[in-house]
């Protein structure tokens, strides 16, 4: 059974701060790989957090440690654009677009 998860990312060391979010380096490798993993049904919502440099995804996911493996293949998280801080199970209960 899948689960709902929010996965939450701070500014990388290798984010440049002076430029916008699709300025970063290879903002084009990973916006095909975010793209892939919502046709696979995996991201069900995500974006930036203004200002900050980081963002959040919500995913469908088994457990954990498949979120996490899922998302080291981020070029933006291999790269040092993004990291990886936080992963938590998050149960729903109040979604008006239902």
């Amino acid at each position: 059974m899948k689960n709902t998860f929010v996965a939450i990312s701070s500014a990388g060391p290798n984010r440049d701060p002076s430029k916008s979010t699709r300025e970063q380096p290879l903002w084009d490798e990973h916006a095909v790989f975010i793209d892939e993993l919502v046709v696979e049904g995996f991201v069900l919502m995500g974006g930036p957090f203004v200002d900050e440099g980081g963002s959040m995804l919500i995913v469908n996911a088994d457990d954990e440690i498949k979120v996490r493996e899922k998302l080291k293949s981020d070029p933006w998280m291999k790269h040092g654009i993004l990291k990886l801080e936080s992963v938590k199970r998050w149960q729903i209960f109040i979604d008006v677009r239902n």
